[in-house]
């Protein structure tokens, strides 16, 4: 791990005392302020490797320390209930951000990745669009899983190599199938797409293969197939699952000898033709059944890649609803949208079995419905059992949230838990927060919220 010189800019003294004792134990000099104004007087910014700042500081904000860094990198601290305006500290030159209160084997993480790309000046500089808040190629992505997806692309893309996508309906695969394609020897051809399952069954041999006139009733003419239209090119088969099993036998010959033959045609001719397939069914098990060709299938997985569903990516889903709520606004022509706390949470908290497309449609139809530009979960139409009972806090308490701007999702958990914990069983607070015994007592311990014993009888 590489030791760095870093300045923490911090107004709460318990949260910037924690930090330097943590980036201490592992290495680091650290040096401290309570603010832009403390720091710009007593150090000279850019002599530091990393400036850590909270984003909301007396006076100035810490995304000025972006401005006065120079080329030190700045790591901006924000709670959840400010995480539109964190990511927009990305857009104004911020390395990264983390979210408080933060795990301390994640700020470690960051801090020595961003360490260790300073100490690399001869790397190639990162397109602001491929910057870690894009991810790649336009996909947006931060968990490990989305990340081992991003490096398996940019590996197989040079490569003439079929590729299995597998990820749920929703899920990106079309994205995930062009930005290979892109990264391809062969970009300057065509890609064709071909969803398997729209097109029916008496008709998808002719599209794929072409024919010849007079080949069958309504045949008037001979005509190229999909296949010879993608030749020097990338051909993406979606929903491949769906294909039956007779043209499935004459598109493992496409793979083996690289060539079709038209229905209706004796003649074969040769195609120079990729192919990248995708599916939300299990070929495997299609395979043993007897329902997906047993050859085709190892043909088609000689790189499989998957693509998580959103429910598994974590702190991805914010960023992602971040990103397309600024999309949707710009393409609608409305002012910039933001989330309340209680919509974050129930963004969270649900399934998301459209996975990205139904967060996208979810998020466009309450920007059209919501009247103040703050989007609530009833905007969503999600299912906000979570918020009923996470957020319910009396009529006091909702007044003195609204003056102070906003708690964290972790200030509503602690302020329930406290409120409620007498008169409610730990199983009672679980149900009630909508999450597992388990993780009411993981949040416990990290929040440092002990249980309450039990009365002696």
């Amino acid at each position: 791990m590489s030791h760095g010189n870093i300045l923490i800019v911090e107004d709460e003294e318990i949260i910037r005392a924690s930090l330097k004792r943590l980036l201490e134990r592992h290495g680091h000099t650290i040096s401290e302020a309570g603010s832009v104004h403390e720091a710009e007087l007593s150090y000279t910014l850019d002599s530091f490797d990393l400036i850590i700042s909270d984003l909301r500081l007396p006076g100035s904000p810490g995304t000025e320390m972006i401005h006065l860094a120079g080329d030190t990198p700045v790591l901006i601290m924000t709670s959840y209930a400010s995480l539109n305006s964190a990511v927009s500290t990305m857009k104004l030159g911020a390395v990264d951000y983390i979210a408080k209160p933060f795990d301390h084997h994640e700020m470690l993480e960051r801090v020595t990745e961003i360490l260790a790309r300073r100490q690399k000046p001869d790397s190639p500089t990162v397109p602001q669009d491929e910057t870690e808040e894009a991810g790649f190629d336009g996909m947006l992505g931060q968990c490990d899983a989305m990340r081992l997806l991003f490096r398996r692309i940019k590996k197989v893309a040079p490569t003439s190599a079929t590729v299995l996508i597998q990820g749920e309906s929703g899920t990106g695969k079309e994205l995930v199938a062009q930005s290979i394609h892109r990264h391809s020897q062969r970009s300057g051809g065509p890609m064709i797409s071909i969803n398997c399952a729209a097109i029916p069954e008496t008709l998808i041999e002719s599209e794929l293969f072409g024919h010849e006139k007079g080949s069958f009733t309504g045949a008037t003419g001979a005509r190229a197939g999909l296949i010879e239209a993608a030749s020097g090119g990338t051909l993406f088969l979606d929903e491949i699952g769906e294909l039956p099993l007779e043209a499935q036998a004459r598109l493992l010959r496409v793979l083996q000898e690289g060539e079709i033959r038209r229905i209706g045609s004796v003649k074969s001719q040769k195609v120079d033709v990729r192919l990248i397939a995708a599916t939300h069914r299990n070929l495997r098990q299609l395979a043993a059944s007897s329902e997906f060709r047993q050859d085709l299938y190892y043909r088609l997985k000689v790189v499989e890649l998957r693509i998580p569903a959103l429910r598994e990516r974590g702190k991805d889903i914010l960023m992602l609803a971040e990103k397309l709520m600024s999309s949707i606004c710009k393409k609608m022509g409305q002012e910039p949208h933001a989330y309340s706390p209680e919509a974050m949470a129930a963004i969270c908290q649900h399934q998301w079995p459209g996975n990205v497309r139904e967060l996208e449609h979810a998020i466009e139809r309450a920007v059209i419905l919501c009247d103040d530009n703050i989007i609530t979960p009833e905007y969503l139409d999600l299912d906000v059992r979570v918020k009923a009972s996470l957020f319910k806090v009396d009529a006091q308490l909702q007044h003195e949230d609204n003056a102070q701007d906003g708690l964290t999702l972790e200030d509503y958990f602690q302020r329930f838990v406290l409120e409620h914990q007498d008169q409610m069983t730990e199983t009672d607070l679980a149900q009630k927060l909508g999450i597992s015994r388990k993780t009411l007592w993981e949040r416990r311990q990290k929040l440092g919220i002990p249980r309450k014993k039990a009365s002696a009888t």
